[in-house]
């Protein structure tokens, strides 16, 4: 007797409707291995630059410039400030790269802070995301000293 049954889709993937690559596939596979998940770019800034402030020794993050920038946006109403400012990305569909500015309070051990950044920052990304973080570079910009404010603008202290 000859099988005139059809296998559409099928191909040459073992029996159960397995991929070679994918696992199950069809209505035997898990929910959570049909279709695609993409993390955006700002995705993983974002969870990099909260990880990266969580560090004890680390004051703020950005280079000279972009804290500037970002102390300006912060005063305009709805801006906000930004949590991926010194924080660059860079996103691949399996792994991820992780480059931060950093400015630490003086008086820290810098490579104890950047170590704790560098773990701290990994787990999270990789727990959140599923990604792996290949590297995380860390360019220390300045020092934070204790008696050192914030530079305010001459309008400081007016009505807001």
């Amino acid at each position: 007797m000859t099988d005139n049954s059809i296998s559409i889709g099928r191909g040459n993937r073992p029996e159960g409707g397995a991929h070679a690559l994918r696992g199950p596939t069809g209505a035997e596979a898990p929910a959570e291995t049909r279709g695609k998940t993409t993390i955006a770019d700002g995705v993983v800034a974002k969870i990099a630059g909260m990880a990266a402030r969580e560090v004890p020794g680390i004051y703020n993050l950005g280079a000279g410039m972009a804290r500037a920038f970002g102390a300006m946006r912060e005063r305009v109403p709805g801006a906000g400030g930004s949590v991926t400012r010194g924080v660059k990305v860079e996103v691949g569909e399996r792994q991820a790269a992780v480059d931060l500015d950093v400015v630490v309070e003086y008086g820290v051990s810098i490579v104890e802070v950047a170590g704790d950044v560098r773990t701290n920052v990994i787990s999270a990304v990789e727990r959140m995301t599923g990604l792996e973080v290949v590297e995380v570079n860390i360019a220390v910009d300045d020092v934070h000293l204790p008696d050192e404010e914030e530079e305010s603008g001459p309008d400081e202290g007016r009505v807001r």
